[in-house]
């Protein structure tokens, strides 16, 4: 991914708010969402957001003056289709990226044309940026892992394949969920450790996973793997994903298939999507524990070595029902980055993916797995800031959680800063657990 005209820190935008150093979308990010004006019930459409703003892509192909090479991707979108845009090659996507960020720069001709176009992201509510046909979800975290693995085998926490492959499950994709959906607690089967029978009933040890989606853009062919140095390719943007975890179901149900009840519940994926071109100032070297075994080739580049990481900041913020009921903030209770938490790159899952003949689609999602840093405050779970529950965090206002309690918001935050480019954001990736339905 090269850096071109469109990093450039110095550019600022007709659109006031996207100059505003603190905002996560100056016109240096420009990523997609599906909206619609709240209260409308009108269809779907894409839209690109700046600052506090976004343009309507439907409005703008009507009012806009634009290349004719971007008819065919104007028109998509203008439908609500980003998936196709999303499945085309790098050269197309970095050229309407282009196109966006000088019409939306000061100084720019179609300024007026375009100002009707933009609706405040205050009077719109948004849902999953495209179509997902297929979710996998990956286990790229080593320090997560291994602390995990550490409470269920003290001595012998990281399994033997854990090095070699790119560990990962097939989830459910119809229970995505945009940020703001509310996130009703599951009931399952749990087995306590004394009992003689399991038991039915609503999950006790709710917890969040802290992650980044990958969303897939050009697809392959049946029986076509893709090559570790083609595989950014076939990258689209990237998202934050929360993938819900019911620890109790999960540890009764998950040998030996591994996760089912206790993951396909919800899934909640921030709503705008920074592509692969906004991120380019932002990769950072692959990072891996002293003594790690080296890739298989399949697996291995120089480009994925060398730049094939995400220097993404990673924040969680919990607000409880008291906490909010007394007018008082979320508070951030752990902060990492995913440079420092990941194993693998997002470049060697696709490749690993596709290996044994896989083809992906566009808009397919790849959850990166709990993203935790070394430190203890870099925990990506409550099981981990909790050691398995055993060590409960306390929060400002004298509350403490173990797990998530009902009326509890958890809250995923992520930004990129780089000496030199502005700072891009993902906007918020948020859900407000829910009591479980009844059941006799």
């Amino acid at each position: 991914m090269s850096i071109d005209a469109t990093h450039d820190p110095a550019l600022r935008s007709w659109v006031a708010s996207a100059n505003d150093a603190a905002t996560d979308f100056p016109l240096q990010n420009l990523p997609f969402g599906r909206f619609r004006r709240c209260g409308t019930g009108e269809p779907w459409r894409i839209g690109v957001a700046i600052g506090d703003q976004v343009l309507d892509l439907r409005a703008a192909r009507e009012h806009g003056a634009w290349p004719p090479a971007l008819a065919s991707a104007l028109d998509a979108l203008a439908a609500g289709d980003l998936n196709t845009v999303m499945a085309a090659a790098p050269g197309p996507r970095r050229a309407l990226r282009a196109a966006l960020s000088q019409a939306l720069t000061t100084g720019s001709s179609q300024q007026q044309a375009l100002e009707r176009c933009l609706v405040p992201q205050s009077g719109i509510e948004l849902t999953v940026p495209c179509a997902i046909g297929d979710y996998t979800d990956f286990y790229t975290g080593i320090h997560h892992a291994t602390s995990v693995g550490r409470l269920f085998r003290p001595d012998n926490p990281l399994l033997p394949n854990y090095q070699w492959v790119p560990i990962g499950y097939h989830g459910r994709s119809s229970s995505i969920v945009a940020s703001g959906t509310p996130i009703r607690r599951p009931l399952g089967q749990t087995k306590a450790a004394e009992a003689q029978r399991p038991s039915f009933g609503p999950c006790q040890r709710l917890d969040y996973e802290v992650e980044l989606g990958f969303l897939i853009g050009a697809p392959n062919a049946l029986g076509e793997p893709i090559a570790i140095d083609a595989a950014e390719d076939h990258l689209f943007g990237v998202t934050l994903f929360n993938d819900w975890s019911a620890r109790d179901i999960q540890s009764w149900e998950y040998q030996p298939l591994g996760p089912f009840l206790s993951k396909n519940f919800a899934s909640t994926l921030s709503p705008w999507v920074v592509t692969m071109e906004a991120l380019a100032p932002f990769r950072a070297p692959l990072q891996r524990p002293a003594g790690s075994e080296e890739p298989l080739p399949y697996l291995d580049s120089r480009a994925t070595r060398e730049q094939g990481a995400l220097a993404v900041r990673l924040e969680t913020w919990l607000q409880t029902a008291a906490m909010r009921a007394a007018g008082e903030p979320a508070v951030r209770i752990s902060s990492g980055r995913a440079d420092e938490a990941a194993f693998w790159t997002p470049a060697q899952l696709v490749a690993h993916h596709t290996s044994g003949g896989c083809n992906l689609q566009a808009g397919d999602l790849f959850g990166s797995g709990t993203l935790s840093g070394p430190g203890a405050d870099q925990a990506g779970s409550l099981l981990e800031l909790t050691r398995g529950g055993k060590e409960p965090i306390r929060l400002p206002n004298g509350e403490t959680r173990a797990f998530l309690a009902d009326g509890d918001t958890l809250m995923l935050r992520g930004t990129c800063e780089r000496e030199g480019f502005r700072r891009i954001g993902f906007g918020e990736c948020a859900g407000t657990i829910v009591a479980s339905p009844a059941h006799s």
